[in-house]
């Protein structure tokens, strides 16, 4: 009997396989590349374990090409798949659910698996990575919390709990988790990550970019989202401390080139973009660079916290594919199930467009129509936040100053070292007839 890293049971045909079954699942858990290490051994092995987590691989692609390039190992996984564990079996049918499109059984299998196999934290995270994308956090740290007695001593679980418990505003208790995992184990960058967005949230910004630099030296062999996430994290800190070259430095050596025709690293740039503009910076032409790899996926609609970022990114670099990419969106929305496409997806989209075109009003009121249920499209709340920024930016341009002292004075209390937020009341307090309240806000 042979088992992995975390002391789960698996069933390997050739035992030479379960050193890239371990670089899967703790690669995986740890953010690091090797976890793609299994794809080699599945050329050699047919074991279904083998199969089903080279299959979850290529569905991190995110791309429209994903479930086919998955479904080949996915098939042989199921072909053999009753020599199996059961929880092995449940782990098959889970990725067999997410190339078929229907993430929520998916994620209700890897809940599941949590309560009968809680040390199975590759199915643990996957499942987190399906509620994250539907905007479910207390999915999240339901997940992690059934794992938590049997995985204490598992630094990684420490930080994938410590980033539900921030998602779900439980800010202390994210916090605590995070510093766990640390002090278990210093290169733990999902914990750097999740504690990131604590301090984030927390306004506290001199000492997030402190903390960040301190622990970048561990960022090595990881993949390219965690590394290029990780300092784009960083890149915020410096521009709520007003550093918008530093910003612009880090997009330009941290943030984008790793992958350029990844998703995720995609998503990070234009957002990066997005925020360094919003705060006053310059960004030339970089533009351009991230709209000629995202043009592609024009027709993808994977998922519509993807499709935003892509449409945006578009519509900044005046490419006429952000039109394309609108009218896919407004179409996918009508055939899609649930109402993320339709009632969140497609006015963000169009108040995105509008933004990017200098339409202010426009893109005011579609966003305003949008951003009460931005949480069903996925993505963090610091991810979130982009679309609440460009409103209030619309808000601004358009003279909308009653309802923009709302946002800004209340940020500014949470937040008070940004002087990003300072910027913004500079601009509010004397349009509104109040100019000596700018240096008291």
């Amino acid at each position: 009997m042979s088992t992995d890293c975390l002391g789960n049971v698996v069933t390997v045909a050739d035992s030479a396989s379960l050193a890239a079954l371990n670089d899967f699942v703790e690669g995986f858990i740890a953010s690091e590349a090797r976890a793609v290490n299994i794809l080699a051994a599945a050329e050699t092995d047919e074991s279904p374990i083998v199969q089903a987590c080279a299959a979850a691989v290529h569905m991190f692609a995110e791309s429209r090409d994903a479930p086919l390039a998955a479904r080949p190992f996915l098939q042989r996984a199921q072909r053999t798949g009753a020599c199996s564990t059961p929880r092995e079996q449940r782990f098959i049918a889970a990725v067999g659910a997410w190339v078929e499109g229907d993430t929520e059984r998916a994620a209700a299998l890897h809940e599941e698996q949590a309560r009968e196999f809680p040390r199975d934290l590759a199915s643990l995270k996957l499942g987190q990575y399906h509620f994250f994308n539907a905007g479910d956090s207390p999915g999240m740290l339901r997940i992690a919390l059934a794992a938590r007695e049997s995985a204490s001593d598992v630094p990684f679980f420490h930080g994938m709990l410590a980033f539900a418990w921030e998602q779900c505003h439980f800010i202390e208790e994210a916090e605590a988790s995070a510093r766990r995992a640390i002090a278990l184990r210093r290169k733990e960058p999902w914990a750097h990550h999740a504690l990131a967005h604590v301090m984030l949230t927390q306004g506290r910004f001199e000492e997030g970019h402190a903390f960040m630099q301190d622990v970048a030296p561990t960022w090595t062999a990881l993949n390219s989202f965690m590394v290029t996430h990780n300092w784009w994290h960083q890149a915020l800190f410096a521009i709520e401390l007003g550093r918008i070259e530093e910003a612009l430095s880090l997009y330009d050596r941290q943030v984008w080139g790793v992958v350029k025709a990844y998703s995720q690293d995609q998503v990070n740039a234009v957002s990066l973009l997005a925020r360094i503009e919003l705060a006053g910076g310059d960004v030339g032409s970089r533009w351009q660079d991230v709209a000629d790899h995202i043009a592609p996926r024009v027709d993808e609609h994977v998922l519509p916290f993807l499709d935003l970022h892509y449409l945006y990114g578009l519509a900044r670099a005046a490419r006429p594919e952000a039109l394309l990419l609108l009218a896919g969106i407004e179409a996918h929305a009508g055939e899609a199930a649930g109402d993320a496409w339709r009632r969140v997806c497609v006015p963000a989209a169009r108040g995105l467009l509008a933004h990017a075109r200098g339409q202010w009003r426009a893109a005011m009121d579609h966003l305003g129509e949008a951003l009460p249920r931005m949480t069903e499209i996925g993505g963090s709340h610091a991810q979130r936040d982009l679309f609440s920024q460009l409103q209030l930016d619309a808000m601004l341009h358009a003279g909308a100053y009653t309802g923009a002292q709302q946002l800004v004075q209340q940020q500014l209390r949470a937040q008070p070292e940004s002087l990003r937020l300072r910027r913004l009341a500079s601009r509010v307090y004397p349009a509104l007839g109040l100019a000596a309240l700018a240096s008291l806000a």
